[in-house]
C-alpha cells in the first residue's frame, strides 16, 4: 500500500484546527436544543481572517470583517505592532402568521460579535504614514517601511591582551 505526502502550510493547518475546535465546542456546548446562543457567545471575542503582503516598501494587510459598520472599527499601532478591534450587532426579527392552520412564527435572531487581532512586523514601520481604506467588509490598511540604511560590514581588529 502506497501513501503519499500530503504537504501543508503548518500555519493555515493550525488556524483551520482551530477553528474546527472552536466551532465543535460553541456548538456542543454553548448551544440550547433549540439552536439559540447563551450569553456566553455573545461575549467572546473572534479572530478574523487577515491577509499580510509585504511588498517591497511597505505592508499590506487586509482584514475580513463581514457585517461591521466601519465607525465600528479601531486601528491601533504601536511600535511594531498593530491591533485591529471590532464589534458588531445585528437584530433581526420575523413573524409570520397563518390563519388557515392557526399556526404563528415567531423567530428573533441576534448576532453580536466582537473581533480582535493583534499583527506583529518583522520590519519597522512608519506608523504615522499608515492608511486603511473599509470596503465590502474588508479592511485594508497600507504601512509603509522605515528605510533602513545598509552599511558595509565592520571588521574589527583583535588586540593581543598582555
Amino acid at each position: 500500500m502506497k501513501h503519499d505526502l500530503i504537504v501543508r502550510e503548518p500555519e493555515l493547518y493550525f488556524d483551520s484546527i482551530h477553528q474546527e475546535l472552536d466551532n465543535f465546542l460553541r456548538d456542543t456546548f454553548f448551544m440550547h436544543s433549540f439552536g439559540h446562543p447563551l450569553n456566553i457567545i455573545k461575549n467572546s471575542i473572534l479572530r478574523p481572517a487577515v491577509e499580510v503582503i509585504q511588498c517591497k516598501d511597505n505592508y499590506k494587510v487586509k482584514v475580513q470583517l463581514p457585517g461591521v459598520k466601519k465607525d465600528n472599527i479601531e486601528v491601533e499601532i504601536d511600535n511594531d505592532f498593530m491591533t485591529i478591534s471590532a464589534e458588531t450587532h445585528e437584530e433581526k426579527e420575523e413573524k409570520k402568521e397563518e390563519e388557515e392552520h392557526n399556526r404563528r412564527y415567531h423567530t428573533s435572531e441576534f448576532r453580536y460579535g466582537k473581533y480582535q487581532r493583534t499583527i506583529s512586523f518583522d520590519q519597522p514601520i512608519k506608523s504615522d504614514e499608515a492608511e486603511a481604506e473599509y470596503k465590502n467588509g474588508v479592511l485594508t490598511i497600507t504601512i509603509p517601511k522605515q528605510k533602513t540604511e545598509t552599511k558595509e560590514p565592520k571588521k574589527l581588529t583583535i588586540k593581543d591582551k598582555e
